[in-house]
């Protein structure tokens, strides 16, 4: 069996059959609830230590499986890489446990992000089709801010039944497509273990969860998902833009609900339902219903950024402006379902 392949289905049972051990542990130090909050769209206490189960399994599975490829020696970002996600699935973890200020979690951000940078996992340049400016002394400030804000988006993104998990399978299995594709088996086996990692995760997330990533498990897809397109950058896998592209429903969610608050002069640390998706389940469509539209979208910006590459520039511009326009007709459209659910409650009132 091809090695990549075999690292992510033992990711898959592993993380599965982990998920499945801690939604039934309700002792000791992995028994962490997550009790609903203003930024919340659950009503119950949850188990919040599903990020263990990703966190391990791609570990045991991504390490067995670079041993197996015999690469020696390891791909120079990997160390850098690992050290960063332990960082942060540190701090994590104590957060999930006790609550740690912003500036403590910030301060390990900046911290992991350094580590990708002296990694040489760096955004060195603004790629668009048919379009490259080096970035100069811009380069570590940029990058720093963009590993930080993957880091938290995911984060922030995390708010609903099934809906982190499923962006990891598709962000991530996108890159190891391209990974595939482009012949760099090391960068595909952790792209692969990850994404089958998630997988196996989603089997108690789907709605009604029974089991949430917590803020370990967000973080450090954030943090994975920052490094593996700057790693597959580097590599002439593909432009940033791909990259982001494919994990597009989170960071453009994210982006434009933290821009949007900055705009209204809301305290933007503070928990809130804002987000697309939390205005959806809140107009009425449920958990399930913007669930399977989200599965649509990502299935949708997975499949473009893997055809992405091959295509040519003028392609590529259309296919970013048309992305663009999808966009705008979601946030259209989320607006449209909150006024007939506002119009039909006025009405009955």
């Amino acid at each position: 069996m091809d090695v990549p392949l075999l690292a992510a289905a033992a990711a898959l049972v592993l993380a599965s059959a982990l998920t499945h051990l801690l939604i039934r542990h309700r002792a000791g130090p992995l028994a962490l609830l997550d009790h609903p909050n203003e930024r919340s769209l659950h009503a119950q206490p949850v188990a919040r230590t599903g990020g263990i189960a990703v966190l391990v399994a791609t570990l045991l599975a991504g390490g067995a499986g670079l041993l197996l490829l015999q690469r020696q020696p390891l791909p120079p970002p990997l160390p850098w890489l690992t050290a960063a996600v332990l960082l942060v699935a540190a701090i994590s973890y104590l957060d999930d446990r006790r609550h740690v200020p912003v500036r403590w979690r910030l301060t390990v951000h900046l911290l992991a992000a350094l580590l990708l940078w002296f990694g040489g996992l760096r955004w060195s340049a603004l790629d668009l089709p048919g379009f490259s400016l080096p970035l100069g002394p811009l380069a570590p400030v940029l990058t720093l801010f963009y590993v930080i804000w993957m880091i938290n988006l995911y984060n922030f993104m995390d708010g609903m039944d099934g809906l982190a998990g499923s962006m990891a399978v598709f962000g991530f299995g996108a890159l190891a497509v391209l990974g595939q594709a482009g012949g760099e088996p090391a960068f595909t086996l952790l792209a692969a273990s990850i994404a089958a990692a998630a997988a196996g995760f989603l089997t108690g997330n789907f709605p009604p969860a029974r089991i949430f990533l917590g803020d370990l498990g967000a973080s450090t897809l954030g943090l994975a998902a920052a490094a593996l397109i700057l790693w597959g950058n580097a590599l002439g896998l593909f432009p940033l833009w791909v990259g982001w592209l494919a994990f597009s429903p989170f960071i453009v969610d994210a982006t434009w609900t933290l821009l949007a608050r900055l705009w209204r002069h809301e305290r933007v640390w503070e928990a809130h339902r804002s987000h697309h998706y939390q205005r959806l389940v809140l107009a009425g469509w449920g958990h399930r219903r913007t669930l399977l539209r989200a599965l649509l979208l990502m299935a949708a910006t997975a499949a473009t950024a893997v055809a992405a590459p091959r295509l040519a520039t003028p392609e590529q511009s259309l296919l970013l402006l048309g992305w663009g326009a999808i966009y705008g007709l979601i946030h259209v459209r989320v607006g449209l379902a909150e006024r007939i659910t506002a119009s039909t409650g006025h009405e009955r009132g």
